[in-house]
């Protein structure tokens, strides 16, 4: 059994001003959609939710070896959004080529993430933890995994959300997601191509003249790559394109939005949105002692006719760091942000730029025999 983890903390100023639950990060999704939404500009914040704690273990049976994983941060999301508190990360167990629990989902490219500061990480970027049951049944240089994975999508109403019939409106899973990915690696690097099929539903629970019981099937593609360009110097790279895949995504809001539609008996039906996102980043290590990131990520939607004209249309997303190591486990760091939000179509868009210090101390030990 291994216990690791690490003690971080952050220590922001944000030159402008973003959504107080989000304040330690760049969201661009969360950038005011109006001018002054969130007060007045320039704020100092002081973070310790990226500190993380996990434990992983390995247990020899007859049946091969049980490799499980447990992790938590403090980075509070969802219901606890803007709080200092406990946040599952990854739990999961793995037999032979079976995984079940949280971690990764099979549709993203996890070593394209930057190694930054910022918590949050690239907005254009396939990033979600689901919970799934993976097979995969190749691995090594080829590798191929396919999972099934917990269903979920978000919606906007828009400007028909005060309609009664919507009040009405259940969501309906019927069907996990599916995703699957295919990895060639090398001295050089890798290749990724993942890809997800997934079926959305709402039922209206109110029977009566109009019916907006309806479903729609999201899907996506996700090509990534991680290119040791030589021995001081990497890139990070992604593209990603699909329809109602915003869960999946790093910072999108919506994966279903409402459409206008002629027939009287259905006058408002769901469309999925399409998503374009991109991720490039160049990675460069000067000595032992000193790295440093840069890098540029974007996310556009196109939005449904019915979304309000402050929706979130675009977002843009580059830093740019120095990184210090002055002894093992230990790191220091200095990091640029900037965060660009553009609306649907009411013109408004707005910028984000933060200077962010961070420290964080790495551990790690054994307990019982040692994994060899």
């Amino acid at each position: 059994m291994q216990v690791y983890g690490f003690a971080m903390v952050d220590a922001i100023y944000d030159f402008r001003q973003q959504d107080p639950n989000w304040f330690d990060m760049v969201r661009p999704s969360k950038l005011p959609a109006f001018a002054n939404q969130f007060g007045d500009d320039g704020n100092f914040w002081a973070s310790v939710r990226p500190s993380r704690l996990g434990v992983r273990s390995w247990l020899p049976t007859g049946l091969g070896e049980i490799r499980t994983e447990f992790e938590f941060d403090l980075l509070g999301v969802g219901s606890d959004a803007g709080q200092t508190t406990f946040h599952l990360r990854h739990a999961w167990g793995e037999l032979g080529p079976v995984l079940a629990g949280q971690t990764y989902s099979v549709f993203m490219d996890s070593d394209v993430f930057p190694n930054d500061l910022e918590i949050w990480g690239p907005n254009g970027m396939v990033f979600y933890r689901n919970v799934q049951l993976r097979w995969t049944p190749i691995r090594g240089d080829e590798r191929l995994a396919l999972a099934l994975e917990r269903p979920g999508a978000t919606g906007d109403s828009g400007e028909v959300a005060d309609r009664v019939e919507l009040q009405h409106i259940d969501d309906r899973f019927p069907y996990p997601d599916f995703t699957a990915q295919y990895r060639h690696s090398g001295d050089w690097g890798h290749v990724q191509l993942s890809g997800i099929v997934r079926y959305i539903g709402w039922k209206d629970t109110v029977p009566g003249a109009i019916d907006l019981s309806g479903h729609a099937v999201g899907w996506g593609l996700n090509l990534g790559s991680v290119l040791q360009l030589s021995k001081e110097s990497t890139a990070r790279l992604e593209v990603t394109y699909g329809r109602g895949i915003a869960t999946y995504m790093r910072d999108a809001p919506t994966d279903v939005g409402a459409e206008p539609n002629a027939d009287p008996h259905r006058p408002v039906v769901g469309k999925t949105l399409p998503i374009f996102g991109m991720v490039a980043f160049y990675e460069h290590q000067w000595n032992e002692r000193f790295r440093s990131a840069i890098g540029y990520s974007r996310l556009d939607v196109e939005n449904s006719r019915a979304q309000l004209p402050s929706a979130f249309k675009a977002g843009q997303y580059a830093l740019a760091d120095l990184l210090y190591y002055p002894v093992k486990d230990v790191m220091t760091g200095l990091e640029l942000q900037w965060g660009h939000r553009r609306n649907f179509s009411d013109g408004f868009a707005v910028d984000d730029y933060r200077i962010q210090f961070s420290a964080r101390y790495n551990f790690s030990f054994d307990l019982g025999a040692k994994k060899k």
